[in-house]
């Protein structure tokens, strides 16, 4: 932002707005880009934001190889000694009291209850109603985040991301 290279940024803040009122500037001109290709659907669906990350990822990793940005610790002030990084291993044990937390969980629950919340969230998801308050009345009737997020696979399906290059 540049913000550090202005001697009071915050006295008068006219920099501060200055800064402002160019992000607005670009917010607007990136918004009106979504626009017109049609709006946010069809930007997610010809890749537009995939290529976007995918571009400024390989902008930022490009600046940080060329040490145009410096990140301490990755291209400046490294350490000549690997450092090894345990991987976690969940052990048995844990799996299986965690097993049976879940197994307690469902068995303390009215099955009808919750049996009817998922399926109000069927009907408000495969409708046109907004589906975030059959979703908290699906967990309030202690379904389990797999089993709303089965009924939402089901009825949307599963994102498969198109290819962008």
């Amino acid at each position: 932002s540049g913000v550090t290279n202005t001697v009071d940024p915050l006295g008068g803040s006219y920099y501060v707005e200055w800064l402002t009122d160019r992000m607005e500037e670009d917010a607007y001109r990136y918004f009106d880009r979504i626009e017109s290709l049609g709006g946010v659907i069809p930007a997610i669906e010809t890749g537009f934001f995939q290529r976007e990350i995918a571009e400024a990822a390989y902008r930022q990793q490009r600046a940080i190889d060329e040490e145009e940005r410096i990140v301490v610790s990755v291209n400046r002030y490294t350490s000549a000694e690997e450092v090894e990084i345990p991987i976690l291993m969940v052990d048995e044990e844990s799996e299986r009291q965690q097993i049976e937390r879940l197994r307690r969980y469902r068995a303390g629950r009215d099955e009808s209850r919750m049996r009817t919340a998922l399926a109000d969230l069927r009907r408000a998801a495969e409708g046109e109603e907004n589906i975030m308050p059959p979703i908290m009345k699906a967990a309030s009737s202690r379904a389990t985040l797999g089993e709303i997020c089965g009924v939402l696979r089901e009825v949307f399906g599963e994102y498969r991301e198109p290819p962008i290059y």
